[in-house]
């Protein structure tokens, strides 16, 4: 008998995304469905430590993309199904990798897997769960949803490396951090969405509007991540205030005080983040400063400059109600700091 994971039921619903959820409810409630059976193993922990992360929340709007963008073009099959699901096992394979890079503690608010069953674990387990992945894509018998689902796992691997060779770097520029986000965060919200126009074969324009609508959202979604570390909405974020901070991440708040500020706060920057030498009120001190260089702000304000982007590469399809519920989930996303 194999071992099974449950799944749970998830992080409250945000108003703006409760349309799109009721869209793909059904089709959702099948990804699920496969989760647990394809998280199943005679290797008892591997489902314990997989389900431990799977249970711990999460809105799973990476594969709500590839449903959407698969209902939205018309597409009557079961295969959106297996990709999507494949989706969120890639997610959460990262998840589980990250996890290990960062020597983070917690993750949505829960000890962290690598904690309770150890780094190496975390990681063969998140192996396991990209095997699965690539095993259901296959099934699928697309072979161009493969292919782009590949290579975000490739580019993604790649942004981890990128972001580790910049790790506690205060030189950090806009520019060389956006690349990092775009690899690590917007790759796979634009290969779920791409591959849902994919499998409905749908024309190759509309399979590149929803490429760019789901990598301009993963750009939004992740730089008003790097805010929120900062403001004090732990509830949204499933995690302490300042864990970027703690752990050393350079993120584009911190790239932009570091630019705007004086010889003085430089010298805080890299004692505290470079060097790893922090005391306290040291948090306090770089949320002020954050503050003070509106670094926050302009730091929401290009999630929203993504967000419009995103919304405009929509405008290629007809008015639909999934077109409405996608455009509101990227309200969803740059809002989250209301």
């Amino acid at each position: 008998m194999g071992v099974v994971v449950s799944l749970g039921e998830g992080a409250r619903k945000d108003k703006s995304l409760e349309p799109l959820m009721a869209l793909v409810a059904d089709d959702m409630q099948r990804v699920n469905e496969v989760i647990l059976s394809m998280a199943r193993s005679d290797v008892e922990m591997i489902p314990e430590l997989a389900g431990h992360l799977i249970n711990s929340g999460g809105k799973r709007l990476r594969p709500v993309l590839t449903i959407a963008a698969a209902q939205m073009c018309g597409y009557t099959g079961a295969s959106h199904v297996k990709l999507a699901s494949s989706v969120e096992f890639m997610h959460t394979a990262t998840l589980l990798h990250d996890d290990v890079v960062d020597e983070s503690d917690l993750r949505r608010g829960k000890v962290a897997a690598r904690i309770l069953w150890g780094n190496e674990a975390s990681v063969l387990v998140g192996d396991f769960l990209l095997g699965q992945a690539f095993r259901m894509m296959v099934e699928t018998g697309s072979l161009e949803s493969l292919r782009i689902l590949a290579n975000a796992a490739a580019v993604i691997a790649e942004g981890e490396v990128m972001q580790l060779a910049a790790s506690k770097d205060t030189s950090t520029t806009e520019d060389a951090y956006l690349e990092v986000i775009n690899a690590k965060t917007a790759a796979l919200f634009s290969a779920a969405a791409e591959v849902g126009a994919v499998i409905a074969e749908r024309p190759h324009d509309e399979q590149a509007a929803l490429e760019s609508f789901g990598r301009n959202l993963g750009v939004a979604f992740q730089l008003v991540d790097d805010a929120l570390d900062y403001s004090g909405k732990q509830s949204l974020l499933g995690k302490s205030v300042g864990d970027d901070f703690r752990e050393g991440k350079i993120t584009l708040p911190v790239v932009l005080a570091y630019r705007r500020g004086d010889t003085e706060e430089r010298t805080f920057w890299k004692r505290t983040l470079e060097a790893g030498d922090q005391q306290e009120g040291d948090l306090e001190k770089a949320i002020s400063l954050l503050e003070r260089h509106r670094a926050l702000t302009d730091t929401v304000e290009r999630a929203h400059h993504y967000g419009a982007i995103a919304r405009d590469a929509l405008a290629i399809f007809p008015e639909s109600a999934h077109k409405t519920a996608l455009m509101q989930a990227v309200d969803f996303c740059v809002n989250r700091e209301h």
